[in-house]
């Protein structure tokens, strides 16, 4: 075997194996063609197509041509590849037919009953033509001639096993096209027979494999030929199905060791149990070892050689397909299943015996990867070697430890026999490493033969891998052989460099939360620290081990009583304090208040019971339990109320601390729980599933980093709080568990108390919690005396009786005999006096105390309530019943008056805006007796009642229409209603038409109430009325006093009515009655009812010699869309003021629904000339109205209609002409001065008889 060099690595070295190809025929012909055939043949790459749905593989092939004796051919149960020869080739040139007869053809049928005597059917025959020897011979035949011989006599049905080679040493291009022919099936050929061949060597090994149940079996026989077809796949340069080989192997013999282990062992295992009696670790600067592959082979091996022939060969192969990290990889794991495997099989190690084959295994690993790799790909990939350094680290520290190279005064005798025995198993040293100066071997033998030398060589392992775990983030792992070397320096006696690597590993596994290694950790420092003297320190670890669960009850209590011991020795400094956090020692669980609101006065006693938890495990007297109070007042001097801290306290004054999470102030636990997702891509093109996966979405809050506070021990110096507010309890015995402890205080100054620390003392050792949390706080509170005067219900109405609470908080005022409360009388409120008043009289606990009648004096200016004897900080309350009058507000002309036009959507507006009550407000003053300054207060009163008028008409008739709303939650009574009016005119007569004295009005609900004018001469022209009635509430028995009367005033003005205006339509001629699309007739009469009175005496009233005469302008509009007005729909006409004066209007109008439609609206207005003196008050309505009218010079004429219709291009085209000029107004006429007779009134239309599509009008 030879070494073959490449780039990269620098040195491999391989098998120099080839697929065997032999030659038969002139072998001369074949030495001159070999160097091109040998040239060309693995130039171009073939794709190897195999069975059982194996991916194909490009190849480049290599053939090792030998001279062809019968002696290769495989015998009969020969299952070696490597010297299977895969194809047979005959060369020849011959190109003389008589040559042919004569020699070549005999040789050639030798040549091929031999291989058919041997069942070798992969054969080949090539012809070469040479043109040279043409030219030579004349007689020569052509070459067709001898190859159709050829194929004649030996490829009858294999054609194409005889190919032709045409001048293969000259450089032309047909020599090329030959040469490719031929070594296409020269390749294609091979791969045929690597096909079939490595296909039934596969078989039989399958079957082989399936035979390992049977008593004969043998691993080692199927281990050879397993190998064997790895070596074939390495010799076709495919390393990966090489690697595959020897990876089967390795999972076959694992699962037989697990399955002896089980109970369920094989016979050829034996052979591996054979006691170890060398361990010189793995060999991995060979790619065979020759030696261990014998000893495999005769069944002599042990598990150790079996393992390490196992692993050089995957480690080769590794090497060969660049993937020297996952030799480290593997490495590990093999080293850690061999130590598992030796205890399975209960095989017999010498102590230290696999130790020193782990460490030299790992070495061996490391510097074989260093020799394959430079500096720069080492570093980048510490990751992978590092576990490597740190299990070498450990297995020199065992064999420290156990050779005694550890120990305070060196090794003795049994310590160096058994040094000697270590390094005799591991024999010579290698003739591969014996030249180099840092081998596996020459490290182990140097730590091995001093305790300076292990020091130094464990030192620097140590030092090495700590450094690689930080440089890679394996901090816990880096910490963890940081612990080992603080072991270290503790057997050393060197306390002080241990305690560095003690408290870095104790660090990280606070901040990770590992009970067990904290635990640990902890006994190896409190053990450093006692060393070291840290007294504090000390102390302070003890603690935390006593109150750790994971200590035996022995072990706790021990580390108890050094705190004790040390607490009661006497102290050289009697002020020094040692204080320590007191999590361990205990834990503050509750606190309760008494009161329970936490509030208390001036003078008071308050109660603070608290729950300690006792951590230690026996009972501990200490002497003084603290709580330092910090004392606060509120900006501005403000003290709080009584009232105001009972509304912000919590009622049962229990206060839970949350547990502690000691020893560990970061866990697992804590961390939020994971938020994975399923995770599609799909392709965008056929929307198929391109790759699925998950997806964590908190992935921030579980990775972020941790702060470095949290991960540390408390530190020892906790300040200890000195103030002046304390609270103390001495001599308490802490049981292990709960344990109440009760503080009692009595508040002096007002403000806010906080409790900040607490601390308990054990002679000089002092246990503080340094924060309490949540915030715990009392309040104290001065209270200055207050009177707060509310309604019991949420509002006051007016007119009855209402209840009014008054609550008089003392404060720090006492109450004496003859302290009273003045109340000023309002003049329309009465404070009611009733004899069975009595005030209830509370501590601010709201605890009854007392009650006592309550005596009430009143006069015409004042009322004296006098007040019950109490003490400071109490509360009395008592009722008393005011009653405020009602009224109405006054309402002149007819603001509030509905009038006729729209009568409903005006009502509906009024409702709609006017539903919430109207209110008073009553102002009293009271003196009370602890303040020289009169307290005001103001109660507010809301009318129950909410009431409008309306003028009702009937041609002449007039009817007053008052409703009455009740806007309240309660029913009342009505009775006793009157209307009446103020100006006591002797000619006009209220005439009432409600017939009932009494009348409920529910909630929410209307009563209305009408009345008929009558009058015997000229009505007035307006009429001021009073409405009144009276009401109580329903619900009540008989009050003890008459309520007021409920009062209202309006006025009413131009009520009497001038105008009637009457509207007939009748349908077209000829017909009964009007249809759709018809012209209708339309007539409007407008008819004056009496002569001139004084409401007509105004601008548009003209004199002639024969009358007096007026100007109106009506206007007939649809709103509702039922009729079209064709031709003039409004006009101005020239009205006479006589009784029974009439004016008639005809105008054709359109139905455009059918059905029962009412009628058109007639408007009327009077038509004021330019120069009214009115007309500067007119709405913006009357503006609009009368833009487009122009100045009516005739009485009788009326403007077109048409003018009125396109307002604006009459305006337009007036604007030059009338610019500047006073135009007519338009004023309309009070909704009781125009009647409408045929108000109500409808017709019957019929729809035309060519209508499709009926549409009815439903009213």
């Amino acid at each position: 075997m030879d070494a073959s060099e490449e780039p990269l690595p620098p040195v491999i070295y391989t098998m120099e194996n080839k697929p065997i190809v032999t030659c038969a025929g002139d072998q001369n012909l074949f030495t001159s063609v070999y160097p091109t055939l040998s040239q060309q043949l693995p130039r171009e790459p073939m794709e190897w197509r195999r069975s059982y749905g194996r991916a194909p593989k490009m190849i480049h092939l290599e053939s090792n041509f030998v001279q062809f004796k019968e002696e290769l051919l495989p015998k009969e149960g020969n299952k070696a590849l490597l010297t299977f020869p895969f194809l047979h080739i005959y060369w020849t040139e011959c190109c003389d037919t008589e040559v042919y007869k004569a020699t070549v053809k005999d040789d050639l049928t030798k040549w091929q009953n031999v291989l058919k005597a041997h069942s070798s059917v992969d054969w080949l025959i090539v012809i070469v033509e040479n043109d040279a020897k043409k030219k030579n011979k004349t007689n020569i035949l052509p070459r067709t001639s001898i190859v159709d011989k050829i194929r004649n006599d030996f490829c009858n049905k294999q054609s194409d096993r005889c190919v032709v080679l045409s001048d293969p040493l000259k450089d032309s291009s047909r020599t090329q096209e030959s040469w490719n022919a031929f070594l296409t099936k020269l390749r294609t050929l091979l791969l045929m027979s690597f096909t079939k061949n490595l296909g039934k060597f596969e078989d039989d090994m399958r079957t082989l494999r399936e035979k390992r149940t049977e008593p004969g079996w043998s691993f080692c026989e199927y281990f050879m030929v397993q190998e064997e077809l790895a070596f074939v796949f390495e010799m076709l340069q495919q390393f990966e199905d090489a690697l595959v080989q020897y990876d089967e192997l390795d999972a076959l013999f694992s699962q037989y060791v697990v399955n002896f282990g089980a109970g369920d062992g094989a016979n050829w295992l034996t052979f591996f149990c054979q006691p170890v009696k060398s361990w010189n670790g793995l060999i991995l600067r060979k790619p065979i070892d020759m030696e261990k592959r014998e000893s495999i082979q005769r069944r002599e091996a042990t598990l150790l050689d079996l393992r390490s022939y196992l692993f050089s060969r995957q480690c080769t192969l590794l090497l060969f397909l660049q993937r020297p990290w996952e030799v480290a990889q593997r490495a590990l794991e093999l080293l850690h299943n061999c130590v598992q495997e030796l205890k399975l099989l209960e095989v017999s190690v010498p102590p230290g015996a696999l130790d020193c084959w782990v460490f030299l295994s790992c070495l061996e690993v490391l510097q074989r990867i260093e020799g394959c790799c430079d500096r720069a790909q080492i570093d980048s990939n510490i990751a992978h070697t590092v576990g490597l350094w740190s299990y070498a680290t450990e297995k020199l520290k065992s064999l420290g430890y156990l050779c005694g190279l550890v120990s305070e005064k060196g090794p003795n005798s049994e310590d160096l026999n058994r040094t000697v025995d270590l390094l005799a198993g591991l024999g010579a040293e290698r003739p591969e490493t014996a030249n180099t100066a840092q081998s596996p071997y020459k490290k182990l033998k140097e730590a091995l033969s001093s305790v300076e030398a292990f020091e130094k060589h464990y030192l620097d392992l140590s030092h090495a891998t700590i450094e690689m775990y930080t440089s890679i983030g394996r901090i816990r792992s880096a910490k963890f052989v940081g612990k080992d070397l603080a072991e270290f320096y503790m057997r050393k006696k060197a306390p002080q460099k241990a305690e560095i690597y003690l408290q870095g590993a104790l660090k990280n596994y606070l901040a990770e939360g590992w009970a067990l290694p904290i635990t640990h950790t902890r006994k190896q420092l409190a053990e450093c620290q006692k060393h070291l003297g840290q007294i504090e320190n000390y102390l302070q670890t003890s603690s935390l081990l006593a109150s750790d669960h994971h200590l035996t009850e022995e072990e706790r209590k021990h580390f108890c009583q050094e705190i004790l011991d040390f607490a009661s020795q006497p102290s050289d400094n009697p002020g020094h304090k040692i204080v320590l956090p007191m999590q361990s020692f205990a834990q503050l669980r509750d606190l309760h208040f008494d009161p329970s609101n936490a509030v208390v006065h001036v003078g008071g006693v308050l109660c603070i019971e608290i729950t300690m938890y006792s951590q230690m495990p026996v009972p501990v007297h200490v002497e003084q339990i603290v709580v330092n109070v910090h004392f606060s007042i509120e900006k501005n001097n403000y003290r709080k109320t009584a009232e105001w801290l009972t509304k912000h306290k919590t009622s049962n004054g229990i206060i839970n601390f949350p547990p502690e999470t000691a020893p560990f102030p970061v866990s697992q636990n804590s961390l939020p729980a994971l938020e994975l997702y399923e995770m599609f891509e799909r392709s965008p093109s056929d929307n198929s599933l391109n790759t699925t996966g998950i997806i964590c979405r908190n992935v921030h809050m579980l990775l972020r980093r941790q702060e470095s506070s949290s991960s540390l021990e408390m530190p020892s110096g906790v300040a200890l709080e000195e103030g002046a507010h304390v609270l103390r309890c001495s001599h308490v015995t802490l049981e292990p568990g709960a344990n109440q402890i009760t503080f009692r205080t009595q508040a002096k100054e007002p403000g806010t108390y906080t409790l900040r620390q607490l601390c308990a003392s054990v002679g000089s050792v002092w246990f503080v919690l340094p924060h309490i949390y949540p915030i715990v706080q009392y309040d104290v509170y001065s209270q200055e005396p207050q009177l707060h005067v509310e309604p019991l219900a949420d509002s006051l109405l007016a007119g009855i009786p209402q209840k009014v609470k008054f609550t008089v908080t003392t404060g720090h005022y006492t109450i004496k005999n003859g302290d009273s409360l003045q109340l000023s009388n309002a003049e329309a409120m009465l404070i009611l006096c009733q004899a069975e008043s009595r005030a209830m009289v509370y501590s601010n606990t709201r605890e009854q105390s007392s009650d006592a009648a309550l005596r009430i004096q009143s006069s015409d200016k004042v009322t004296s309530i006098s007040l019950p004897v109490a003490p400071a900080y109490h509360v009395i309350e008592f009722e008393l019943e005011v009653l405020s009058l009602p009224s109405a507000p006054a309402l002149g002309g007819e603001s509030d008056m509905l009038g006729m036009a729209e009568p409903h959507r005006k009502h509906k507006d009024k409702q709609k805006t006017g539903h919430c009550m109207v209110t008073t407000d009553h102002k009293v003053s009271i003196d009370c007796p602890w303040s020289i300054y009169s307290t005001v207060i103001a109660l507010t009163f809301s009318v129950p009642f909410r009431t409008t008028h309306a003028l009702l008409s009937s041609g002449t008739r007039k009817y007053v229409q008052v409703c009455v709303q009740n806007l309240s939650e309660l029913d009342f009574q009505l009775s006793d209603s009157y209307l009446v009016d103020t100006s006591d005119s002797t000619d006009l007569q209220l005439v009432p038409l409600n017939t009932q004295s009494q009348q409920p009005i529910y909630s929410k609900q209307s009563v209305f109430f009408v009345w008929e004018l009558k009058w015997t001469e000229e009505p007035p022209p307006s009429l001021h009325c009073r409405f009144s009635v009276g009401f109580s509430p329903a619900s009540e028995e008989q009050l003890s006093i008459s309520l007021k009367p409920y009062t209202y005033e309006f006025k009413v003005e131009n009520f009497f009515t001038l105008y009637n205006v009457k509207a007939e339509i009748f349908p077209p001629s000829g017909m009964e009655y009007c249809r759709t699309g018809s012209l209708c007739s339309l007539e409007v009469l407008i008819t004056r009812l009496s002569d001139l009175l004084e409401v007509d005496k105004d601008e548009a009233l003209t004199e002639s010699d024969e009358h007096f005469s007026t100007k109106l302008m009506y206007e007939v509009v649809d709103n509702s869309s039922n009729w079209a007005v064709c031709g003039k729909s409004c006009g101005v006409i020239s009205m006479p003021v006589a009784a029974r004066a009439t004016h008639r209007v005809h105008m054709e109008v359109m139905p455009l629904f059918a059905g029962y439609l009412p009628l058109p609206d007639v408007r009327l207005f009077k038509y004021l000339p330019h120069h009214s003196a009115h007309s500067s008050q007119l709405d913006a309505d009357s503006w609009i109205e009368n833009d487009s009218l122009s100045v009516d010079k005739h009485g009788d004429d009326q403007p077109d209609s048409s003018s009125l219709k396109s307002r604006g291009s009459v305006h337009s085209a007036c604007s030059s002409e009338h610019k500047g000029l006073p135009m007519p107004r338009l004023q309309a006429l009070p909704a009781g001065q125009v009647f409408n007779s045929s108000s109500g009134t409808q017709v019957l239309v019929i729809p035309s008889q060519d209508d499709h599509v009926l549409e009815v009008s439903v009213t």
